[in-house]
């Protein structure tokens, strides 16, 4: 009797295995065309960048909706009176176009934070950095106080979270306190977060960085979104480690 136990629990361990692969190879296998479907020059576009001694990673294009790579298209009606150059931020669509001549543009899709939808207008780029020095804002060393450390800047680097380019808004002589910039949470793309401003992909702001000149003119739309669902990627704040996803309060 014992002996016909254990060979029955034997086969169903064995049963249970087997499942357990099937399960796992029916995984790999699903994961497989997706990625392969992916077209190979968004995979160039975003491949990793080598910029000793900061390493950007490549994209995982999968955890991004497609409408949010960079691209070509009809500059859109609204903003098609803008000259060749122009800036133009849409928050409320999650883009940023460049005008080109011909009636295109280049389009970026961005990530919002609070910031990015509290001002709109036109102001020109009066600075751009590479791997940009990062200052945490007062309000958030008093909600984060581990953020404190950084109270006199945060070195340039893959985890700081203004990644690899900034270009800084001004209206004349003042400072609109309005940023495009990278992100070292690359999933935070198409969507709203509780904080910061104007995020792009780090290849994206690269490009941006290289592709604008110091006094181009940038239009920020208006947009109000109350209905958005912000999300904290660890925005404002260095990288984790591993990156945690959860809802914000409004």
């Amino acid at each position: 009797m014992t002996s016909r136990l254990l060979t029955r629990r034997a086969a169903a361990q064995g049963l249970v295995a087997a499942g357990l692969v099937a399960v796992l190879a029916g995984c790999t296998t699903a994961a497989g065309p997706a990625s392969a479907r992916i077209d190979p020059k968004y995979r160039a576009m975003y491949a990793a960048v080598d910029e000793s001694p900061n390493h950007i990673p490549a994209v995982n294009l999968a955890r991004i909706d497609p409408q949010y790579y960079r691209q070509e298209v009809s500059t859109p009606a609204n903003i098609a009176m803008q000259k060749p150059g122009t800036v133009v931020v849409d928050p409320g669509n999650r883009f940023l176009y460049v005008v080109e001549d011909g009636g295109t543009s280049m389009r970026y899709g961005v990530g919002v934070g609070r910031d990015g939808f509290a001002w709109s207008g036109d102001a020109t780029i009066h600075d751009k950095q590479a791997w940009p020095k990062w200052f945490p804002p007062k309000e958030m060393m008093e909600r984060q106080p581990e953020t404190a450390q950084y109270a006199n800047g945060m070195e340039g680097g893959v985890k700081n979270p203004l990644g690899a380019r900034a270009l800084y808004l001004w209206q004349g002589n003042k400072d609109t306190l309005y940023r495009l910039h990278g992100t070292n949470e690359p999933a935070s793309i198409g969507h709203a977060m509780s904080s910061g401003c104007i995020r792009l992909l780090n290849q994206d702001v690269i490009d941006l960085y290289n592709r604008v000149p110091v006094g181009a003119k940038v239009i920020v739309l208006p947009a109000q979104d109350p209905n958005a669902q912000y999300v904290d990627y660890g925005a404002g704040a260095p990288a984790p480690a591993t990156a945690q996803i959860a809802a914000a309060p409004l």
